[in-house]
């Protein structure tokens, strides 16, 4: 069953998150996921969440989303980061 990965991030440094944004949808890819959302505009509509940048991967699985996220290759890559973002980060299985 298809499933998602959204995160929520503030970049802390746009420099250093470049190098990041270059490299992390390699990996993705190799894990047959695509980029629903990918930045861009947000508008708040209710409530008080404001994130600064949101993205949204599509996964074939859950398990998928998994497998990717402690493979070595996206470990490599969260190091920069890390570095340069702080992120909320869930999967959710889709209907």
């Amino acid at each position: 069953m298809t499933a998602y990965l959204i995160a929520e991030i503030t970049v802390l440094d746009p420099d250093g998150y470049e190098e990041y944004r270059a490299k992390v949808g390699a990996s993705l890819s190799n894990y047959n996921a695509k980029f629903l959302v990918r930045g861009g505009e947000i508008e708040n509509l209710e409530g008080e969440w404001s994130p600064q940048r949101l993205v949204i991967c599509e996964f074939p699985d859950m398990n998928t989303i998994r497998e990717w996220y402690i493979s070595k290759e996206y470990q490599e890559i969260k190091k920069l980061r890390d570095d340069t973002a702080a992120f909320n980060l869930v999967s959710v299985s889709g209907i």
